[in-house]
């Protein structure tokens, strides 16, 4: 079966051909490397996936995520056409080599700080769902927003509790208040009546599937913000979880169920979030390029995803 990689070359399920060059038609992705100075955005790649539930090859999502992001241009569409590698200045910061672990965890954080000094925002490439912990505390998030068809409440350390880790076990003045904390698309069928109700005991603002679908994605972005931003100088981070999408367009990721989000309601929640200007840090998790569908389809997803959050964050 041949498929169009974007600009009109047709080319073979499996097989990895090379991009066409054209000059006017300018590629997402090759980014410089940072260098220090400011930016209006930087990647991180935070391989994580030691502590995950079940088997995962997550942590060679970072490189495959950054391959297809040279599959699309970072063009809007407008009317007019904006190009962001020119509206922006985005910068790539590489990857923590190990950052399971309570070193890799500390590195993180201490990685995560200077970057959010430097940038107005800072994506981390996951890795499965534990990097949410550091990164948020990297970014001296005051609020937690997350799109996620699980409550990652968990007790003890894996990718299934880093909420519960923000809210319990990160250092006193890094802890996020449960009242500030909005998680968006928790699925039935993928979750238990505990959990449920540990979100619901401390505060938690949890959005369903189908609430969400009832009232639409700039009602319930709208009123995510309100409360993960509340309070002076606030500070968002927002964990893409993208297990939250339909496993149709999701099989590289372990938990995707079949039900979940299209695409393009996991991309327009991500650049209706990031275009708030309190919105400092993201991730990007729960994505295994290593067991993807022929096409890629659950790695481009996530490549849009990044080029979502710039999109949102170049119309604030």
């Amino acid at each position: 079966m041949a498929l169009d990689d974007g600009v009109g070359a047709p080319l073979d399920v499996g097989v990895r051909a090379p991009l066409a060059h054209d000059e006017l038609w300018p590629r997402a992705g090759a980014w410089p490397a940072f260098d220090g100075e400011k930016a209006a955005a930087v990647l991180l790649g935070v391989p994580t996936w030691r502590t995950s539930l079940s088997p995962t090859g997550a942590h060679a999502t970072p490189a495959a995520v950054r391959e297809a992001l040279q599959r699309y241009s970072a063009t809007l569409m407008g009317p007019p056409a904006l190009d962001l590698n020119e509206a922006l200045r985005i910068v790539d910061a590489g990857d923590i080599v190990e950052p399971d672990g309570d070193a890799g965890i500390a590195e993180t954080v201490a990685r995560v700080a200077e970057l959010t000094d430097a940038a107005r925002l800072v994506v981390a490439l996951g890795g499965d769902n534990s990097l949410t912990y550091p990164v948020a505390r990297g970014a001296r998030a005051t609020g937690l927003i997350t799109i996620d068809a699980h409550f990652d409440l968990r007790d003890g350390v894996s990718n299934g509790s880093p909420v519960r880790r923000l809210v319990e076990d990160a250092p006193d003045a890094e802890r996020i208040d449960p009242a500030r904390i909005v998680q968006i698309g928790i699925a039935d069928f993928a979750n238990s009546a505990a959990y449920a109700r540990r979100a619901a005991d401390w505060g938690i603002r949890v959005v369903t599937l189908d609430e969400l679908r009832r009232r639409g994605i700039d009602e319930i972005s709208a009123e995510a913000l309100e409360i993960a931003g509340a309070g002076a100088s606030a500070r968002i981070h927002l964990d893409i979880d993208v297990d939250a999408a339909d496993r149709s367009v999701a099989p590289g990721c372990p938990a995707s169920v079949p039900g979940g989000l299209a695409a393009w309601e996991l991309r327009a929640l991500v650049r209706a979030l990031a275009g708030d200007d309190r919105l400092v840090s993201a991730d990007l998790a729960e994505v295994d390029a290593t067991v993807d569908a022929d096409d890629g389809r659950t790695v481009r997803l996530a490549a849009l995803c990044v080029l979502e959050l710039l999109a949102g964050s170049a119309g604030r």
